[in-house]
């Protein structure tokens, strides 16, 4: 990262943590902290998929898989949230690895067809899980729920417990510190990853894998680690997402919201550190303008995605980059005029 990457990361952290005392309408902060949250997924899936050129659509599964283990854990074994998370982190690297043993050897679109065929196997899984769950019935026999909700959700697993540290009105700024930090975490780790010596190895299987692998990088063993890597923040992002709401249902890796994080990733910039960031705030600030238009939505969403494939192919982050670099030409350009024409009146101005 450059000098002016950290000053921007300085100055947005400052925004964001100013944010809620700005006077804004709760409703808003409610957004912020879901673009927070989606985010951090985007900035882990730009890792394997930006970095690493993973054609995997699996990011999902392992965000919904994140949620769900937090709130089984949290609704059977009564747990208090917080320590479910990082054991949900760990869930979604075990299961991310068992994705990666899957498909990993595959290349391509098929990756892409495996993985989604996973994340539609979870969604079918859950959506037909209806039959009474014999924990549940522990818990209130007056009901029947399924072990994962089912098609009606599960909930009744506990939040953050900000509601009874900060008070029932102001609750929902201890949520939003805590995605805040998430992703932060999210976003110093893909930048430390991308500038390691691993991303080195990532960038290189992607971009020449055929000459990677001619210099000893092992394609398998790199992209199970970006695989592996990638998965612990994510699902704690579903276990963030699952805290935040108290519900988790089959809306976690439905269609629609695979669609609309991956737009974040191709609106903000395949493979550029700043691009899910941008990329997720144009997303979500669109997909509030067209909620007015109920109709129209998806439209307008894919409307907004193919006019950026078309005009921005490298998304936000990578038209700002190219404009910095012509800034930068051009005043390299009059600075070299400037000294051509400092030394041509020096040559003029000296005596015969």
């Amino acid at each position: 990262m450059k000098t002016r990457d950290y000053v921007f990361f300085v100055i947005l952290l400052a925004l964001a943590a100013a944010f809620p005392f700005m006077g804004v309408p709760r409703y808003i902060i409610a957004s912020t902290l879901l673009l927070f949250c989606y985010a951090t997924v985007v900035s882990q899936w730009n890792l394997v998929f930006g970095i690493a050129g993973i054609f995997s659509l699996a990011q999902l599964a392992i965000f919904a898989f994140g949620a769900y283990s937090t709130a089984l854990m949290g609704r059977y074994l009564d747990w208090s949230l917080w320590p479910t998370f990082p054991i949900a982190g760990a869930a979604g690297v075990i299961f991310s690895i068992f994705i990666g043993l899957a498909c990993l050897r595959m290349r391509g679109i098929y990756v892409a067809l495996l993985t989604l065929a996973i994340s539609q196997t979870m969604f079918v899984l859950i959506q037909t899980d209806s039959d009474c769950s014999e924990l549940n019935k522990a818990i209130n026999p007056s009901t029947c729920v399924a072990f994962t909700g089912g098609p009606q959700g599960l909930g009744d697993f506990g939040t953050f417990g900000w509601r009874e540290v900060l008070g029932g009105r102001n609750w929902m700024m201890g949520d939003y510190y805590s995605m805040l930090g998430l992703l932060i975490v999210a976003l110093v780790f893909t930048a430390a990853m991308t500038q390691s010596r691993i991303g080195l190895a990532f960038k290189a299987l992607r971009d020449n894998e055929e000459l990677a692998t001619s210099r000893g990088v092992s394609v398998f063993k790199y992209q199970l680690i970006v695989f592996a890597a990638s998965a612990f923040l994510t699902a704690m992002a579903g276990a963030f997402y699952a805290a935040h709401f108290g519900s988790v249902g089959t809306n976690l890796v439905s269609f629609p919201l695979l669609l609309f994080l991956i737009s974040m990733l191709v609106v903000g910039g395949i493979g550029r550190n700043w691009g899910p960031l941008l990329g997720a705030g144009l997303l979500m600030v669109a997909d509030e303008f067209f909620k007015e238009f109920s109709d129209l939505r998806n439209i307008g969403l894919g409307l907004v995605v193919l006019l950026f494939m078309i005009f921005l192919p490298e998304g936000v982050a990578g038209a700002i980059e190219s404009v910095c670099k012509r800034l930068q030409r051009l005043a390299l350009v009059q600075h070299i005029e400037r000294r051509l024409t400092a030394a041509l009146r020096r040559d003029s101005a000296a005596p015969d």
